[in-house]
């Protein structure tokens, strides 16, 4: 009897204690797309008593729970909520949650949510094999924008991206010409511009002009970072401007998007992509044929463009994909005005014998492997195949009418490759974390550029004229890169980080060939003919630093600063040009300075966003162009080394939606309104050069400024746009007169209004825009050699109308 009574005692106990025995429920929180730690998120235990926040790691613990069912509930202003059911039974348990971002393009187009309805956010501390803690950076989200994106408007995609100044000389989209900060939109030549992370430019140290830019149909997020940038992709004062393409769809085998567009002009768009996963392959492609006869005579154009992304996905860890770009296009070039012509009719044009050819062909494969949720791993192979040919009658004096003689020809023919590595390693300081960011790279460059005179007919005809005295210009130009670079995010306590980061360069870059001088009598012949050979090379070594620091007082706020050293090298277009009315100085030196940020911003959420901050640019050896009078008293363009220019000022850009604001129950209702204001001085602190000194730094408005409304209810979207630019100069000297050649003078203030339309219903969408509301007369730049020489002005009103359906 004693013994079953000590055997029932017994056995109470082991019931009661495996009843009221308590237990531990750990986790971490992490991001869907590239297992990033997330710091911040709420984490709501069942009904919501009970809650924790995840820390610099994305961990997070509740303790002292008896055995039982959870549900776990995660709330963060980037990721989308979820909810995960978590049993315990008799011991601790430790769980791993994936919160998808805001800002992913979902599949189905008849979702409607608003949360990351601006179309425009920015890039999170480490993202994508990247750290960008303490720097400052923006998003666009083409898809979620109500613009004009067939042409690839500009003024439009990239309106809340504060202080860029944008080059607009034909209403086709076929290449994108933004700067800022004083820096040279040229072709985008001061950004170290790629696409799905890897180099479209012609050559990225010799020759960093983009002839080619993605459709902005089939680009997923644009993706900017300024100054700091050279630490992780290269030495410019740019920053980082990167296309990333739309990623396959996982949820079906095909799917197919067809978007018909047209417009003003002539234009016609044809817009074709397919998608799909099956099993573990995963694909994109699409086509892109467009056309159009431009708003000024002689600006007919025709462009394709395909692209193909295959993926195959070997485990949840390990990827491997290819990507394959192919673009070609042919293009009519109007020529350049004077100020007289200008205001006389910028719709005119005197040349109708310029010509344009652009081939870019860009294979890549990228292999992509997470050892672990610590520990990553990329690899990136790419090249490029490209030319550029340029044919017309372009004489110094802008007015004069076309002779018929021999045309100038010009060819470019381009053939990179490299590679790049990355390696992300996430770890522990005792108890806080802290992410190691390391890569290599290794880049070969070749640039065959090639002068002479080309035919005397109308026509397209890139070959040059059989004769001894044809070819004036004949250069190789090889160049190599190694760099190697690390960053580390240090985070200090719950609120500060501290990033620190190292950049090592080796670039060597060579010209080989001879340029020629050519002595014509009255009658135009040639009389003499002399050819002087050359060979330049140039090898430099370097080390670059920065430090980047974030403070968040708040969850929705961060105080963040950055000092970077920038650096750019001297260009093939810098060591030799043929341009009878252009002189190198040959002791031009490389551009050498640093970066400064310091700003505030919000963490974005559905209602508002905004992000103020100040920059300071100290550009050292600036190289720039000049004119001058030699014995002969012709006015020529020196370009060289203008001296130190100092840029500074302050970018700000606010948004919210106000209508959602003040009636949050009506989530049917957007109306967003937004101010982009960039308020920049500029001058030349030091020069050599007489004149200069004291004057305002080319290429910067003091004031540039893009507004706008968007209003949406339902499906139904509209959007207004303003858009106003202060008077910029073209050169250091400040000329306002641009004479017979119109090369350098005043840019002028313009003020432009644009107005567009969406509407989407089952599977089509419908969408209008109508471009310079007001028919304003204006330009942005005024070119030095192609496709001018002189002024080139921007397009008139213009309408656009498309039509889009997913099957």
């Amino acid at each position: 009897m004693i013994r079953f009574t000590v055997f029932s005692f017994l056995v109470v106990c082991l019931f009661a204690t495996s009843t009221f025995a308590q237990y531990q429920l750990s986790g971490t929180v992490q991001a869907r797309h590239d297992s990033a730690a997330i710091k911040g998120v709420t984490i709501y235990l069942d009904n919501g008593k009970r809650q924790a926040v995840t820390d610099s790691l994305g961990q997070f613990t509740f303790t002292n729970l008896p055995n039982g069912q959870y549900v776990l509930h995660t709330s963060a202003p980037d990721f989308k909520a979820s909810k995960q059911t978590i049993a315990l039974a008799g011991r601790d348990q430790s769980i791993r949650i994936l919160v998808a971002s805001r800002q992913e393009t979902l599949a189905e187009v008849t979702v409607t949510d608003k949360q990351s309805d601006f179309g425009f956010t920015r890039m999170r501390g480490v993202e994508s094999m990247g750290i960008y803690e303490g720097k400052k950076s923006e998003v666009i989200i083409p898809e979620q924008l109500v613009a004009n994106l067939s042409t690839n408007n500009a003024r439009q995609i990239y309106a809340r991206v504060a202080g860029l100044n944008i080059w607009e000389n034909e209403g086709a989209g076929l290449q994108l010409s933004i700067g800022g900060r004083g820096l040279d939109p040229n072709r985008s030549s001061n950004f170290n511009v790629r696409q799905n992370g890897y180099d479209i430019s012609a050559d990225a140290l010799g020759y960093p002009e983009s002839y080619y830019t993605p459709p902005t149909e089939a680009v997923g997020r644009i993706q900017i970072v300024r100054g700091a940038a050279s630490l992780q992709y290269g030495t410019q004062f740019g920053g980082l401007l990167n296309f990333v393409m739309k990623k396959p769809i996982t949820d079906r085998k095909f799917e197919l998007t067809a978007r018909q567009t047209i417009g003003s002009f002539g234009f016609y768009n044809a817009f074709t992509s397919a998608s799909g996963t099956v099993g573990k392959l995963s694909y994109y492609t699409f086509f892109q044929y467009k056309k159009g006869d431009g708003w000024r005579p002689n600006s007919h154009f025709t462009n394709y463009t395909a692209f193909a992304d295959v993926d195959y996905h070997f485990s949840e860890k390990t990827t491997l994909g290819v990507d394959i770009t192919q673009m070609s296009y042919l293009a009519q070039q109007p020529g350049g005005l004077t100020d007289e012509m200008f205001r006389e009719d910028p719709r005119q044009s005197n040349r109708e014998r310029n010509w344009f050819k652009v081939n870019w062909t860009m294979p890549a494969l990228h292999f992509d492997h997470k050892f672990n949720t610590n520990n990553e791993f990329n690899l990136r192979l790419f090249g490029l195949y490209a030319y550029r040919y340029s044919l017309g009658f372009r004489p110094n004096r802008v007015a004069s009418i076309d002779d018929n003689s021999e045309r100038d020809l010009i060819k470019g023919d381009f053939q990179n490759y490299g590679a790049e590595a990355r390696y992300l390693k996430r770890y522990s300081i005792g108890k806080q974390q802290a992410v190691m960011l390391v890569g290599g790279r290794y880049y070969h460059g070749f640039n065959h550029s090639v002068q002479g005179l080309g035919s005397t007919g109308k026509d397209a005809d890139f070959d040059f004229i059989t004769d001894a005295h044809a070819i004036s210009y004949d250069y190789r130009f090889p160049n190599r890169n190694v760099s190697a670079f690390a960053e580390n995010i240090f985070y200090i306590g719950e609120k500060l980080s501290i990033t620190p980061g190292v950049r090592f360069e080796y670039i060597k870059t060579t010209a080989d060939g001879f340029y020629g001088t050519i002595t014509r009598d009255l009658a135009g012949n040639i009389i003499n003919s002399v050819s002087t050979t050359e060979y330049r090379t140039n090898g430099r070594q370097f080390l670059l630093g920065g430090i980047g620091i974030s403070y968040k007082p708040f969850t929705q706020l961060d105080i963040y600063g950055n000092l970077s050293q920038n650096y750019r090298s001297i260009t093939f277009t810098d060591m030799r040009i043929a341009n009878p009315s252009s002189v190198i100085d040959p002791n031009m030196q490389d551009e050498k300075g640093y970066s400064l940020d310091v700003g505030i911003r919000s963490t974005q959420t559905t209602l508002y966003n905004f992000d103020v901050s100040a920059f300071y640019l100290n550009y050292n050896n600036r190289i720039g162009e000049v004119q001058f009078s030699d014995v002969n008293d012709r006015v020529l363009r020196r370009r060289g080394n203008i001296g130190q220019a100092v840029i500074m000022g302050i970018e700000s850009y606010a948004e919210g939606d106000f209508l959602r604001l003040a009636n949050p129950a009506n989530p049917n209702l957007s109306g967003v309104i937004f101010a982009n204001v960039a308020l920049i001085h500029s001058t030349y602190k030091a020069s050599e050069i007489a004149g200069v000194a004291g004057n305002q730094v080319e290429f910067v408005p003091n004031l540039n400024l893009k507004s706008g409304l968007r209003l949406g209810y339902k499906n139904l979207k509209g959007s207004f746009q303003y858009t106003h630019l202060s008077n910029q100069f073209s050169d250091a000297t400040n000329a306002t007169d641009g004479g017979v050649s119109a090369v350098l003078g005043l840019i002028p203030a313009y003020t432009i209004l644009d107005a567009s339309l969406s509407y989407q219903f089952t599977r089509f969408r419908l969408e209008g825009s109508l471009n310079n509301l007001a028919n304003t007369a204006y330009f942005t730049r005024r070119a030095t050699g192609y496709p001018g020489p002189g002024i080139l002005p921007s397009d008139g009103r213009s309408f656009y109308l498309t039509v889009q359906v997913k099957l």
